[in-house]
């Protein structure tokens, strides 16, 4: 993705518009070239939880290339060695986990930003494969989208705060983490759980981040109507899931039905 399309997915980001995503779980780049041609907004290319390491990134990044939609990473840690090396090979963004205060978001922003305004290494590699060194390097700051997980009780005790950190893009509520976090493990449709993923969305309102949430097929029009925007909607393997489930279902009722 170039310059022109990372500044308008920031745009779009702050527009009001609802923005559907997916995460990215193998590091099969035929799966997530398939996936990219389907309509999807941005791709939540997933580092933390899944086993992808940089080499898969730039493969995933490379087969998607050629498509509109916004390859955003999330990073294992709030790190900068790790976010440096995803911005690299080509990321327009990075989902940070586990941000927890304002300093957290900042050291976030400062790792995504060249100095004097932060400490992100000057080495770039695919960006600069596309467009001058010099010109990309004095226009990324304001180019690289900065996302921030919430999800922990103490993030949504400092939340004001994380919100008005300079350099933050957009946040994204992380259920399960959350529903941990509060004491109810595994249970992230427990009532007290959902009430702060409410009261989460309800306190972006005035201010220019994006409120988004790791969702899910069943919940992503709920989650909506509460007022997140940046909604990633499944997973490959998620949706891989889903079909084969359905038509096993489907195919073993008719089988019963035949009597055979």
């Amino acid at each position: 993705m170039g310059k022109a399309g990372m500044m308008d997915f920031k745009e779009r980001m702050k527009s009001g518009e609802v923005l559907l995503g997916a995460a990215i779980e193998t590091p099969e780049p035929d799966i997530a070239e398939f996936m990219s041609t389907l309509g999807f907004d941005w791709f939540w290319i997933d580092m933390e939880h899944c086993p992808l390491d940089i080499k898969d990134v730039q493969t995933i990044m490379q087969a998607i290339g050629r498509s509109d939609v916004t390859p955003i990473v999330r990073v294992p840690w709030n790190d900068p060695v790790y976010i440096k090396r995803v911005l690299d090979v080509g990321a327009a963004g990075v989902i940070v986990p586990w941000v927890n205060d304002e300093r957290d978001a900042e050291a976030a922003v400062r790792a995504c930003r060249y100095p004097p305004n932060g400490i992100r290494g000057c080495g770039p590699r695919r960006p600069v494969w596309h467009e001058d060194f010099k010109k990309y390097v004095t226009e990324a700051d304001g180019r690289v989208i900065v996302i921030v997980q919430i999800e922990t009780r103490e993030a949504i005790r400092n939340l004001r705060r994380i919100l008005s950190t300079p350099g933050v893009d957009g946040t994204m509520v992380g259920p399960v983490d959350l529903s941990a976090s509060l004491g109810h493990l595994g249970e992230p449709g427990n009532p007290e759980v959902q009430r702060a993923i409410k009261s989460i969305a309800e306190a972006h309102k005035g201010t220019d981040v994006c409120p988004g949430i790791a969702s899910d097929p069943w919940n992503a029009q709920r989650h909506i109507e509460m007022g997140f925007r940046l909604v990633n909607v499944g997973s490959d393997m998620r949706f891989i899931e889903i079909a084969a489930r359905e038509t096993l279902r489907r195919l073993r009722r008719f089988l019963e039905e035949r009597g055979t």
